[in-house]
């Protein structure tokens, strides 16, 4: 259970689903179409606020996995909780599921802003939705186990397998079958039969042995013992949705459907920093539960900067590039100039908002194997009364624009107000050394460089061509962040080391 082979393996499966998910896109509007891509970006948008009904219980099986891992209870009440956490979440996606499905009516009909397609057709594809939005929900709980395991190797593999029939699967079925979205929901909704059947058998699998001479039963009495955490974690995780979907939302409601799908397409776009950076958090959060588990201050505070410096070098170089190449990456990415000049501002502001949101998710991290989130339920109280009201009415007043400035500026706002509080409460004498060492100076040299070429470089031809000419300039950033940063000098000379001993003794 290396840790490094963890990132390693999360980041092969993210990069191998990102990168099909961002080339398969454009096929997906030129088969079906504007209206049925906003369908597509609609879905997405479904599916994240259906995890308000999460209630936290998701990473909280995650934690509780890792500290049966780590020791810190036993198999059969780890069984129990199991247990009682497959009985909620089923109740939880008949009725969630159920109640989208049989809103599919107002939904084709009142909400979303139809002109080419049929309403029957709509309310189809919504119906199909919803019951993709469910199952795909309860995959998220056998998802928590298997990383709380930090089996994360069999899960990029397993992911990378799921996105392959979600993402170039479709293709054939939309040549040869039908490119309605009757035809591709149906499909998505197979999937997610398959994708949900495959993640309970693997966690079934690897759930302990119940202790001889004792009954697993049925009770609901291991939630009680989780479940301050679970609800503190259920309010941050609402907080996160209303967060970054609310304007999703509104926009679906006041832009026509084709209209949306480009807005859509842009944070698809900018989105790719946070996948960049999301396999680093996955195997971080169950290894910092297991080293407070185990007692562990030291390793835990490193493992931590070393972390942060990791998404700095990874995240931000692809912030800064998008920002700087915005127009140009979209251009790339879709073939249609109009749509890249409208969505490039979009994708410059949720691009570099992504990148503070990344980094003002560690203090969090620290928190949650802590296990006390306390201050951060306070913050986001506070977060919460200021934020909510200002996305609405930027967004209903500018549209995705004001959508965009609210969205960077509120987590500028909570990095710079409220990461030095938390630091302060759970780790006096960290937040300064961690902010100079381990961000500042990897953002500015992470920033400079896209900026500076933006200057003197607009690349332009053959859409490949710029594609090429933006992964390189990202590449270029990495590594010259890569190069200031602490951790990637420490981690490449003991690779280097260690090849060049491998080299001697082979000799």
């Amino acid at each position: 259970m290396s840790f490094r082979r963890n990132v390693l393996a999360s980041y092969a499966s993210q990069i191998y689903v990102t990168v099909i998910g961002i080339a398969i896109m454009p096929l997906y509007l030129k088969y079906m179409g504007a209206e049925a891509f906003g369908l597509v970006g609609f879905f997405t948008t479904l599916l994240a606020w259906f995890y308000l009904l999460d209630m936290g219980l998701t990473p909280t099986l995650a934690r509780e996995t890792a500290r049966f891992r780590g020791g810190a209870t036993d198999a059969l009440s780890y069984r129990r909780l199991v247990r009682a956490l497959q009985a909620i979440f089923l109740a939880i996606a008949v009725v969630g599921g159920g109640a989208m499905f049989a809103s599919a009516g107002f939904i084709a009909r009142d909400w979303l802003k139809v002109q080419a397609l049929s309403l029957n057709e709509v309310q189809f594809a919504v119906r199909m939705i919803a019951l993709g939005v469910a199952l795909r929900w309860m995959a998220g709980l056998y998802r928590g186990a298997i990383s709380g395991s930090e089996a994360l190797v069999w899960l990029g593999g397993y992911n990378a397998m799921v996105a392959t029939l979600r993402f170039v699967g479709v293709l054939p079925v939309l040549m040869f079958v039908g490119t309605t979205p009757t035809v591709f929901f149906t499909y998505q909704l197979l999937v997610a039969m398959v994708e949900v059947a495959g993640l309970a058998a693997k966690t079934n699998a690897s759930l302990p042995p119940v202790p001889a001479g004792q009954r697993l039963g049925w009770s609901f009495a291991p939630i009680k013992t989780v479940i301050k955490f679970s609800l503190t974690i259920a309010f941050t995780s609402s907080v996160w949705v209303l967060v970054t979907q609310s304007d999703k939302l509104v926009l679906s409601k006041l832009l026509q459907l084709a209209e949306y799908g480009y807005f859509m397409l842009a944070v698809l776009a900018a989105s790719g920093v946070l996948i960049a950076t999301l396999p680093i958090p996955v195997a971080l959060v169950p290894r910092l539960a297991r080293l407070e588990a185990q007692g562990n201050h030291a390793g835990l505070i490193q493992l931590y900067r070393d972390a942060t410096q990791l998404v700095c070098v990874i995240g931000l170089p692809v912030a800064f590039t998008l920002a700087a190449f915005a127009e140009q990456v979209l251009w790339a990415l879709t073939g249609d100039p109009v749509a890249a000049r409208n969505a490039a501002p979009i994708l410059q502001l949720y691009a570099l908002g992504n990148a503070a949101l990344a980094l003002a998710g560690f203090p969090y991290y620290l928190q949650y194997a802590k296990g006390d989130l306390t201050l951060h339920l306070r913050g986001n109280v506070i977060f919460l009364i200021l934020l909510i009201p200002s996305l609405v009415w930027a967004t209903l007043h500018f549209g995705a624009i004001g959508a965009g400035w609210a969205w960077l500026a509120s987590n500028l706002v909570y990095f710079i107000g409220w990461t030095p509080l938390v630091h302060r409460r759970f780790e006096p004498g960290l937040h300064w050394r961690w902010l100079q060492r381990d961000v500042a100076v990897l953002a500015l040299i992470a920033g400079a460089i896209p900026a500076g070429l933006s200057v003197i470089a607009k690349p332009s031809g053959f859409r490949l061509a710029v594609a090429f000419f933006a992964l390189l300039i990202g590449l270029l950033t990495a590594a010259l962040t890569a190069l200031a940063s602490s951790t990637c000098r420490t981690y490449g000379m003991a690779f280097i080391r260690r090849s060049y001993s491998r080299t001697s003794v082979q000799g």
